[in-house]
């Protein structure tokens, strides 16, 4: 894990996405990576990832990469999202979600999250949209 990404990582202790077991793996201006392994309390009652849960990891990595490319002390929010779920993740495997930007603007950014699970197949396609927030004063 790079220093940025462990830092993040850090950063994440004690809220959702550590609950959800988010393991960052790089994080750069142009991309997020992280791994996720699919545990029971994460799934439906058919184990399988539940959709939730795919778009709550997700929606962390775009936060992440909008976080690092935005001025600092600024802060940011999910404003719109979109997922298409492709295939499911059983329980027990290890999903990765790459999320690279689509728009880096001063006040709102877009980024795009491809997850695949262990074979490489997609699970799901996320898009959404990050609202930059000026510091609060």
């Amino acid at each position: 894990m790079g220093n940025l990404a462990a830092q993040i990582q850090e950063r994440l202790k004690g809220i959702l996405p550590e609950l959800l077991g988010i393991q960052l793996v790089e994080v750069t201006p142009e991309k997020v990576i992280a791994t996720l392994r699919v545990r029971a309390d994460l799934c439906t009652t058919g184990k399988i990832l539940h959709g939730g849960s795919i778009m709550a990891f997700a929606d962390t990595l775009g936060a992440i990469g909008t976080v690092v490319n935005m001025p600092q002390g600024h802060g940011t929010a999910t404003i719109e999202s979109k997922t298409n779920f492709v295939g499911g993740a059983a329980e027990g495997s290890v999903i990765t979600g790459e999320c690279t930007p689509v728009h880096k603007g001063r006040t709102t950014q877009v980024w795009q999250t491809r997850i695949t699970n262990a074979d490489g197949k997609l699970v799901a396609l996320v898009t959404q949209t990050q609202i930059v927030l000026p510091p609060r004063g």
